[in-house]
């Protein structure tokens, strides 16, 4: 099936199944990447998924996307755009609506895959809509609150699984700050795989491996 024109530039792998509807995987990239990096997974990743491999609204100099602007050396620190984490939140919710009307995936089975930005992105996506997402694989990244939407605790989380895992010696994203992830999730009765594998600020093979069965057992 060909490419779709929608909301946001994407990449786009069909899935290979005699089904109508096919599971979809919507990968959303890091601060300063775009939607080949995640993609280049897209062979290794089974088969019966169609992959969207989506791109960040917010071009940076000289290169790369980011879902919301970073300021490195802002006098009290570096901080993210919360803001800018909503709009991308909400952008990313209708292109996910356009998907489930222009592709045949099945809107009861997307999972979101995100990296570094892309999973404080994801998890905002999955706690504020779970009636849209039922996988969050979330790599390096962390629950950022403030772009989670209003009286989130609410909301039903029943069909939400998560795994979740970070290097144990990032140095961009600090180990502790993805540790209160799992404990936070469970608290709201989410499942959540969460693992350490001992690389910095990125997916060592053994990940890669790791969430793959965790998906094959999320059916």
């Amino acid at each position: 099936m060909e490419k779709k024109q929608l909301s946001l530039e994407h990449n786009y792998r069909p899935a290979t199944t005699n089904s109508d509807l096919a599971p979809a995987i919507i990968m959303l990239h890091g601060y300063g990447s775009d939607e080949n990096d995640l993609f280049s997974f897209a062979s290794e990743l089974p088969e019966e998924y169609a992959i969207i491999s989506l791109k960040a609204p917010h071009a940076l100099q000289p290169y790369g996307n980011a879902w919301y602007a970073i300021y490195f050396d802002a006098p009290g620190g570096k901080f993210s755009d919360d803001k800018e984490a909503i709009s991308s939140r909400d952008a990313v919710v209708k292109v996910l609506k356009e998907i489930c009307e222009k592709y045949p995936v099945d809107p009861k089975q997307l999972t979101l895959l995100g990296f570094s930005q892309g999973t404080i992105l994801s998890f905002a996506i999955a706690l504020s809509y779970p009636e849209l997402i039922k996988n969050v694989i979330g790599l390096s990244g962390y629950i950022n609150q403030d772009i989670i939407k209003e009286g989130f605790e609410n909301n039903d989380f029943r069909h939400l699984n998560v795994y979740s895992s970070h290097g144990s010696v990032d140095q961009v994203i600090p180990v502790t700050w993805a540790r209160k992830t799992e404990p936070f999730l469970k608290a709201l009765n989410i499942p959540c795989t969460y693992s350490e594998f001992p690389v910095g600020h990125g997916v060592a093979p053994q990940n890669f491996y790791e969430f793959k069965e965790w998906l094959a057992k999320q059916t």
